[in-house]
């Protein structure tokens, strides 16, 4: 080809002959990531203020690697900045740093996972990795698991395989069968059921919530109930899905009691442990799972609480023959697989990846994955599980002192909620208060709490998930809080004097 009207460092060129053109802007780059990185708490968790985007139109020549860096610098500026240590509103955190290395390496080999043929040894890698994290779940010798983008897809793909093995689909076609399939999950459970029953032709009202006891856990003695209702109005249970992490409390349904009654119907048993999972790498906190090695398929995302760089997320199967079985779509445009070169204990692959996903071209996320689980180790990982629910328990212990502020729940993980509720101010008017407090902690402590819909209400969240957030800022927090509500006190009071 005749590259003339492209800049020099365009493409990496195999014969190395613009190596030094090419080593000049990534060294640039790493930098520029470098300096971002190490600066992160010279910036706010979130920006204050709207920026001004980039320019959108297509230059009809290149522009300058310079100009182009330099627009980088201010956009990684006015973004969102996780890796600061108030950063504690959501499941985000700054990666591992291998994540980085995976994901640079990952984009220069920029193998497909689509078939063993043209990813050839990290198809292996990966099926034998989600193996081994099957196993440490419990889930069996026969168990195994993908990567997907997200914890909706891997839910997505778990209620289809659910379905299909659960009904009898060979092709997961309803219309003929003239059934009405329901699933059950808690009122906490992730929304993206509802969206997967969508796309399965099931409809969202296929997904019946299951109420929530005082504790915030789904309630185990209403769910019988509620079968049994089903099957009264003529409907198909088919699937349990229990979550191991809510979303907004961080709190774990009893797994153990769930996996009986799901026995008893003939029930698919799903966890959704897409936050909580990572307890399984703790020896104190893993008993909150007791119960998961009982599933059928469980939804895992290191890409939350294994710090690993989004996206990176796992559908594991107790019987990993039912990705071939219930879901695999042959790609005959793929040449067959290749079995590996030696008999070592590793599982040959079952065949190309891409015909048991959802997704058919796949980023390496394994590459990332294999690299944070190589370097941190079950003890380093254990450390952070079990730094990140001392740090909750302190900031439950700190801020439950404050007489005005109501804590949700006594922290299971390392998610607390909590909401002000002052007796000098009418009821309806917290929720207000409440998103005052969030942006006023941003402004002036630079804190960034999240304000999600809970039970009707809005609440404050903090997840400790950052390793740098330390008992100093949850001090910090505490006493800001006691300085906000102080001030709008004395305000309230004035205008009532007035």
């Amino acid at each position: 080809m005749h590259l003339n009207d492209l800049p020099l460092s365009a493409f990496i060129a195999p014969d190395g002959s613009n190596r030094d053109a090419v080593a000049t802007l990534l060294t640039q780059a790493l930098n520029l990531a470098l300096e971002y990185a190490t600066h992160a708490l010279d910036l706010p968790p979130l920006p204050l203020e709207p920026s001004d985007l980039p320019p959108t139109t297509l230059p009809e020549h290149g522009l300058p690697e310079g100009l182009l860096l330099d627009q980088l610098r201010a956009l990684l500026v006015a973004s969102m900045h996780p890796a600061h240590p108030g950063y504690i509103g959501h499941m985000d955190s700054l990666p591992t740093t291998m994540s980085l290395v995976g994901d640079l390496l990952s984009a220069a080999l920029n193998n497909n996972m689509l078939s063993i043929e043209m990813s050839p040894l990290l198809s292996r890698l990966e099926w034998n990795t989600l193996r081994e994290l099957a196993r440490l779940f419990g889930l069996g010798e026969w168990a195994g698991g993908i990567l997907l983008s997200g914890g909706s897809l891997a839910n997505l793909e778990a209620l289809a395989i659910a379905r299909n093995h659960s009904l009898g689909l060979s092709d997961g076609a309803l219309v003929a069968s003239g059934l009405r399939p329901v699933l059950f999950a808690s009122e906490a459970a992730h929304t993206s059921l509802q969206k997967a029953a969508m796309l399965l032709g099931l409809g969202s009202q296929a997904v019946i919530p299951v109420p929530l006891d005082s504790t915030g856990h789904l309630d185990v003695h209403r769910l019988p109930l509620l079968i049994e209702e089903a099957l009264a109005r003529g409907e198909h249970p088919f699937c349990l899905v229990a979550t191991a992490g809510t979303t907004v409390a961080g709190l774990i349904d009893p797994l153990a009691r769930l996996a009986p009654i799901a026995r008893r119907y003939g029930l698919w048993f799903h966890v959704d442990a897409a936050y909580g999972g990572a307890l399984i790498f703790s020896e104190r906190g893993r008993a909150l799972l007791d119960g998961i090695e009982q599933a059928d398929s469980v939804t895992f995302n290191p890409q939350k609480w294994l710090y690993v760089a989004k996206t990176c997320a796992a559908l594991l199967l107790r019987n990993s023959d039912l990705f071939l079985q219930a879901f695999r779509t042959a790609a005959p445009y793929m040449g067959p697989r290749s079995e590996p070169a030696s008999e070592e204990a590793e599982a040959a692959v079952p065949c190309n990846l891409g015909e048991i996903a959802l997704q058919g071209t796949r980023h390496s996320d394994i590459l990332k994955l294999w690299l944070s689980l190589q370097h941190l180790g079950r003890r380093g990982y254990a450390r952070l599980v079990d730094e990140s629910c001392r740090l909750a328990s302190f900031a439950y212990e700190r801020l439950r002192s404050l007489p005005e502020l109501h804590v949700a729940h006594a922290p299971e993980t390392n998610l607390l909620c909590f909401r002000l509720e002052p007796a000098w101010l009418p009821t309806d008017r917290h929720d207000q208060l409440n998103a005052s407090l969030q942006a006023w902690l941003l402004e002036q402590e630079q804190i960034f709490l999240s304000l999600p819909l809970y039970r009707g209400q809005r609440w404050l969240r903090a997840v400790f998930l950052n390793p740098y957030t330390s008992e100093a800022l949850i001090e910090r927090l505490g006493s800001a809080i006691e300085r906000f509500l102080a001030g709008e006190r004395r305000r309230a009071t004035a205008s009532q004097t007035h």
